[in-house]
């Protein structure tokens, strides 16, 4: 069996991936060692970023109706249940056409990501399948697959293979990746509850409870799912603390076994860890393959999945001949500097939230005794990659304004890069791109004038290659991009 990409784990990172892969047209299989959609909760929250990108694969609309919008803010409170941190920006809708925050259980979303796979012929999936070695070749990498469920082995060919393969990644140990240890390494006891009745008390949004006595988490998820995350204090009997008479001790102060059923109660270590090395040849690595973020900001899945975004249009682009294969290296470049900012700000927070010593923690709350201070949601940028240094606003995602026309950004743009400029300025179409002018005083318009530039050119992923700022600067953006991909392309298939 031969293939296009090989993707080694079918969790949102993997399915997302499969998703633009397979709308791109290319031959891919994926291959997961499970049987099915694992049925507990797991991850419970997206940004809008990533429903931008579940709207690219066509899967907005069905994810939505499994989601609930956050219209509320989060909340850190001190042990006296007063706000000294919130987090802005809980719109309905955000600069990414949706709401900035989504709540959802896991295996939900996972079923609408399986049913958009399934729309594509040119994706295999092979559940109960283990991929157990993998061959390295100038041309291809050879797997090695178990077939789990009758013992049978198999071989396959892929030009590239992406492991989507968590924590403990066979991908990433094949690929000799060393991993960067960031700090944090806390055990919290993790209770997902279902309630049997209204509790008109609990919050309709996150609170983070920082209180030194015992910092706890409690989210308003999707439904009557309701998770609290508890921490793990020394004298803490590790394997007794999650059996229900333990559990029930702990969120007394919230619910009791009259209010809620409990649906799962795990202890699970919190990391901070960023793998080096995401590409070895024609193999990489994505989501939590490649890093591990604590769960303050909700942003451990998001970060999978704006891996897969970040890739999957790369891999097109060489797969087609239209960009060298070099372009692969641009991934880890990218990405590593965006996620790590993440990873930075939540174990910050974490530091907040985790304080257990009286003393800091009543100086912490002299610190905030004033007002609460509002943080806004990062939207850090790119590392260094396919990106034109020196122009304003280079390796930052661009807004998705609505059209004059009525079609969000994205909706025009399709998969291909794009050239935004504003009334008075004008661009050639070069490339797979296309150009399009703001109305006078469109939302388009508006975005533009709010960078201070002319005109803006987009990859796919919706990130600024680069910017100008007059009609040169559009030319010279233009050509820019034509010697970062089109010409390595050409060399190589002229070599």
């Amino acid at each position: 069996m031969q293939a296009d990409v090989a993707i080694i784990g079918y969790g949102p990172a993997g399915a997302s991936l499969a998703n633009l892969l397979g709308q791109a047209g290319f031959k891919v299989l994926v291959y997961e060692r499970e049987a099915a959609i694992y049925p507990l909760p797991r991850a419970i929250h997206f940004d809008g970023e990533v429903m931008r990108v579940f709207h690219s694969m066509g899967l907005k609309t069905e994810i939505e109706a499994a989601t609930r919008p956050g219209n509320k803010n989060m909340d850190f409170v001190n042990a006296n249940n007063q706000v000294m941190l919130t987090r802005g920006g809980a719109s309905l809708v955000g600069p990414h056409g949706s709401a900035n925050n989504h709540y959802f259980h896991q295996p939900e979303l996972e079923a609408v990501l399986r049913r958009g796979v399934a729309r594509f012929a040119n994706v295999s999936v092979f559940t109960r399948h283990e991929v157990f070695a993998i061959a390295r070749h100038q041309d291809h990498a050879l797997l090695s697959v178990e077939n789990m469920a009758n013992g049978s082995l198999s071989e396959v060919r892929a030009r590239y293979v992406i492991g989507c393969d968590g924590a403990r990644s066979l991908v990433r140990r094949l690929m000799g990746s060393t991993m960067e240890d960031l700090g944090l390494h806390q055990p919290w006891l993790v209770f997902d509850a279902l309630l049997k009745r209204p509790v008109p008390h609990l919050p309709g949004y996150t609170v983070q409870h920082c209180d030194p006595v015992r910092p706890a988490t409690y989210c308003h998820v999707v439904g009557n799912r309701r998770r609290w995350e508890i921490m793990i204090l020394p004298g803490d009997d590790v394997q007794a603390i999650a059996r229900p008479d333990q559990v029930w001790k702990l969120v007394e102060r919230w619910i009791a076994p009259d209010d809620a059923d409990i649906e799962r109660a795990v202890v699970y270590t919190f990391h901070s860890v960023l793998a080096r090395g995401w590409r070895r040849g024609r193999l990489m690595i994505a989501g939590d393959a490649a890093h591990q973020t604590p769960p303050f900001l909700g942003q451990g899945m998001c970060a999978g999945i704006r891996d897969a975004a970040n890739l999957a249009w790369k891999l097109a682009a060489v797969l087609r001949g239209e960009a060298d294969d070099s372009l692969l290296d641009t991934y880890e470049s990218e990405r590593l500097p965006h996620v790590r900012a993440f990873i930075d700000l939540a174990v910050r927070l974490g530091d907040i939230i985790q304080t257990t010593d009286p003393t800091v923690a009543a100086e912490r709350d002299r610190k905030f005794a004033n007002a609460p201070e509002v943080f806004s949601f990062p939207q850090p940028g790119l590392g260094p990659g396919l990106l034109e240094p020196g122009t304003r606003h280079a390796g930052s995602i661009f807004p998705q304004p609505r059209l004059a026309d009525g079609r969000l950004l994205d909706e025009a743009l399709g998969s291909r890069f794009g050239m935004l400029v504003r009334p008075g300025f004008a661009a050639t179409p070069m490339h797979d791109s296309c150009v399009l002018t703001a109305t006078p005083g469109d939302a388009l318009d508006a975005a533009l004038e709010a960078l201070d530039v002319a005109a803006v050119l987009l990859r796919p992923d919706r990130y600024i290659f680069g910017s100008a700022r007059d009609a040169a600067g559009i030319a010279r953006l233009q050509q820019a991009l034509g010697e970062q991909l089109l010409a390595p392309a050409r060399d190589a298939v002229a070599a």
